[in-house]
């Protein structure tokens, strides 16, 4: 019996190596004029919006928040100055009705004041004051001066100080079946814009953060919006850090010619020159609004073939 198993599994072998062999020998022989592979785009595996990432996601404006309703504190201020979910606090100001909803808002500055890339800061400015959504509240007593709410879902602590507004409830995205992404695409000539500002000051942006467009309602730009996030090669002269790569030989020792790439023209081998503006520019995600101001748009990275930066171009696309 056992004699029996081993020459089957020997035959099996055998009969594998030489169909291998005859595969092999079958490319060796193929016409010299054998059409290339097609090169595949991947396909786009979209994140939609959860409910949670519509109310969380903050926003910039030309219009400040008034600072007349804020949070006063909480059950157990001041010893505990951070509230979440659950738990009840105190809010002063007027108009405040017994089963309303409102929502907690924050005004908010960078403590690092660095550039991510340059220009930043100016376009942030003619933007507005960003504002982080912390949490949606429900005012259950009004006693004293001050109203009563209990956070009904949070997401970020709120601290005494933040700002009450009103609550309005965001529409529902909805999102495209999977397509496929095309990384070369070139410009299709609608309306462009920039990310010039993330969620949590954040510089390194993937599926699922908030991002801040310097288009908005002014523009035609609608909550359910797709925008291409793109970057062109010449952006990474810009980069700290990715610039000194121009800097670094990208030849091999064998080459007789060896390619300069501008900026670093200073080659004397009377190789050719690689311009950056003329590589073609890459698409690096796909980001959808979730609200507008007039002239901001808050948008969510649902789709990204890399780390989509800050500085980046985004062009309207519809799928």
């Amino acid at each position: 019996m056992k004699k029996t198993r081993l020459l089957l599994i020997l035959g099996v072998a055998i009969a594998a190596r030489a169909q291998q062999q005859a595969s092999t020998q079958a490319t060796l022989n193929a016409p010299a004029n054998t059409e290339p592979t097609t090169v595949s785009f991947p396909f786009e595996r979209i994140q939609a919006p959860t409910p949670v990432d519509l109310s969380c996601a903050g926003f910039v404006s030309k219009q400040l928040v008034p600072n007349s309703n804020f949070v006063a504190g909480n059950l157990y201020t001041p010893i505990d100055t951070k509230a979440s979910n659950g738990e009840v606090v105190y809010l002063a100001g007027k108009g405040y009705e017994v089963g309303q909803k409102y929502t907690i808002v924050r005004e908010l500055r960078d403590p690092n004041r660095y550039e991510i890339f340059a220009g930043q800061h100016a376009l942030l400015k003619i933007m507005g004051q960003p504002y982080s959504e912390l949490a949606r509240v429900r005012v259950i007593d009004t006693r004293s001066k001050m109203a009563i709410a209990e956070i009904e879902m949070s997401c970020d602590p709120v601290n005494p100080g933040d700002f009450v507004i009103p609550y309005v409830e965001k529409p529902a995205i909805s999102f495209h079946t999977p397509l496929r992404f095309d990384r070369f695409m070139p410009g299709n000539g609608k309306l462009t814009g920039r990310i010039v500002l993330a969620k949590d000051f954040d510089s390194e942006i993937g599926p699922g953060d908030k991002v801040y467009l310097n288009v908005g309602a002014n523009q035609g730009v609608k909550p359910g919006d797709y925008f291409r996030a793109v970057r062109a090669y010449e952006a990474d002269l810009h980069d700290p850090t990715d610039s000194l790569s121009f800097k670094a030989s990208t030849n091999e020792d064998t080459q007789a010619h060896q390619a300069a790439i501008d900026p670093n023209i200073f080659t004397k081998t009377g190789g050719p020159v690689i311009h950056m503006r003329d590589l073609p520019r890459r698409s690096v995600g796909e980001v959808v609004v979730v609200s507008t101001t007039p002239t901001t748009s808050t948008a969510m990275v649902v789709f990204a073939m890399e780390s989509v930066h800050l500085g980046d171009n985004v062009e309207l696309d519809q799928p």
